[in-house]
């Protein structure tokens, strides 16, 4: 069979894991100074001032938005959310009590029109944009923050599906106030479960530490504990218990922040292998209807690969019949599904329902080999 996916932690992983956890004295398991290593060193490589380690990429989704809600950034509740993403980009705002406004996708790079999004940010003056690169596809990233600028909307970037992808050559997840990450299995780096929030405002890496962890303070800095002290005229040991913000329990473990120091280090090499199979899809499949523009000065660090074809049906149950996984180009129209239309006014959203009826994606990840891309466009092209 030729996966959709492939594990990206491999032997050499578990044996270090191994032999890290055979010491004689057993190492913190729980979130410890192997998070704090991890997130110092992944911020490091994508380029911003901070990260913070979480349980998911979609936790990361939900604890930033609870950040925003909870500090008063936001000047109303109107969030934009793509209608082409995943179902936590619309859920969780949902589940926070926002009012989340579909966007439909465009058909070069998936993310959003951006002359819909113009007209939304006019209409609906949102607080929020959550901008998703698609399968690491990059957004014109100019003109976004541009349009987030004009109409004073915060700038969200899901980077889950793009992990290595660069906009003129600078990573994705850079370019706004707070982006997210996946380290799910299959995703291009993986801690098992896992995900990460990068940004360089420091209040609200501050925040996000307190509200990650029950509302305390004990992951921050002395002085910020001390602030938070002095302010409300709480001592040391009551300041242990004590929970200044609605918080949760959304942290991950230092047994995964070990895989996930290895991982950092395999990203350069999994994302030249993603870029040069997504050229040799590009160059190859003749049956895509998405007219794909490719910047020479951006770096695609392709997650699978989308195709719309009229003939998804026959090809689906060709490559299915062929041993070759493959699913709906991520979920289609978010407004076709049934937590959003039950609740919710479906709008009119074009591209997104032609990818809805016959967009689907393929494998793309650092195991393919050139027989198995060629075995996987030959069914493309065939129809």
């Amino acid at each position: 069979m030729i996966k959709l996916v492939s594990d990206t932690i491999n032997k050499d992983d578990i044996n270090s894991l191994i032999e890290w956890l055979s010491q004689d004295e057993i190492p913190r398991l729980t979130k410890g100074e192997l998070t704090t290593k991890l997130e110092e060193k992944w911020a490091n490589k994508i380029g911003t001032k901070y990260s913070v380690f979480v349980n998911s990429g979609s936790s990361s989704i939900l604890l930033t938005l609870a950040a925003l809600k909870h500090t008063n950034r936001l000047k109303n509740n109107k969030i934009i959310i793509p209608s082409l993403s995943w179902a936590t980009d619309l859920s969780s705002p949902i589940i926070l009590g926002l009012e989340p406004v579909l966007c439909d996708c465009n058909l070069t790079d998936l993310s959003c029109d951006l002359d819909s999004l113009e007209e939304i940010f006019k209409k609906e003056l949102p607080s929020v944009l959550i901008l998703v690169s698609v399968l690491g596809l990059v957004p014109d990233m100019d003109r976004v923050v541009e349009l987030c600028n004009k109409y004073d909307v915060i700038l969200l970037e899901d980077v889950c599906e793009s992990m290595g992808s660069k906009y003129k050559d600078k990573y994705l997840g850079t370019f706004g106030l707070a982006s997210f990450f996946s380290m799910y299995f299959g995703h291009h780096l993986s801690t098992i479960e896992g995900g990460f929030i990068n940004t360089n405002d420091e209040d609200f890496y501050y925040t996000l530490l307190m509200m990650r962890s029950h509302g305390w303070t004990r992951d921050l800095p002395l002085h910020k504990q001390n602030e938070y002290q002095s302010k409300y005229n709480v001592n040391t040991f009551d300041n242990l218990y004590n929970f200044y913000l609605p918080g949760m329990n959304l942290r991950s473990t230092d047994l995964q922040a070990y895989i996930g120091l290895r991982a950092i280090d395999k990203l350069d090499n999994f994302s030249k292998i993603r870029n040069s199979n997504f050229n040799h899809y590009i160059n190859n499949i003749k049956d895509n209807e998405l007219n794909m523009q490719i910047n020479p000065s951006d770096f695609i660090s392709n997650f699978a690969m989308p195709v719309i074809s009229k003939n998804r049906d026959s090809i689906v149950k060709n490559l299915i019949k062929n041993d070759i996984e493959c699913r709906p180009l991520i979920a289609g129209n978010l407004a076709n599904k049934p937590f959003w239309y039950e609740n919710f006014t479906k709008p009119e959203l074009k591209n997104c329902e032609l990818i809805d009826q016959y967009g689907f994606y393929v494998p793309n990840h650092q195991d393919l080999n050139e027989n198995n891309l060629n075995k996987i466009i030959k069914i493309i092209n065939n129809g």
